[in-house]
């Protein structure tokens, strides 16, 4: 290893130990922790681009911006054809999903992101190509 690998390392775990401390008080610290929150890692990592820091940074931004902005509206697909003069009725058969919240499918959205970026830029946002 040289130098320069070493301080790679350092830093790294240097911010690993700074997150640790975040995280520590603002989750709850349980063995079973890697099951909630890795999920999440993993989309922001593939969304960013494997191996893209500055990506999986973009990426984890836009992710936590996207979920909170879907709790701040609370709003369901049935008040927007409201507003645009549509009334579909409760035997419309997609009435179920129109009257769903949108704070309620907060939680699947990064894995909605996870599809497209998959489909639209299998590289990641960040991520360059190989060869």
């Amino acid at each position: 290893m040289c130098s320069s690998d070493l301080g790679v390392f350092g830093v790294g775990a240097a911010l690993a130990g700074l997150a640790g401390v975040l995280g520590g008080n603002a989750f709850v610290t349980e063995p079973g922790m890697a099951a909630t929150v890795g999920s999440v890692i993993f989309v922001v990592v593939v969304v960013g681009g494997m191996g893209s820091l500055g990506g999986a940074f973009v990426a984890s931004l836009l992710i936590g911006m996207v979920q909170t902005l879907a709790v701040a509206i609370d709003q369901s697909m049935l008040t927007v054809m409201s507003a645009w003069g549509m009334k579909p009725t409760p035997q419309h058969w997609a009435y179920p999903v129109l009257e769903l919240k949108l704070s309620q499918v907060a939680p699947i959205l990064p894995y909605l992101m996870l599809v497209l970026t998959i489909i639209f830029r299998p590289r990641g946002l960040m991520g360059t190509r190989e060869g």
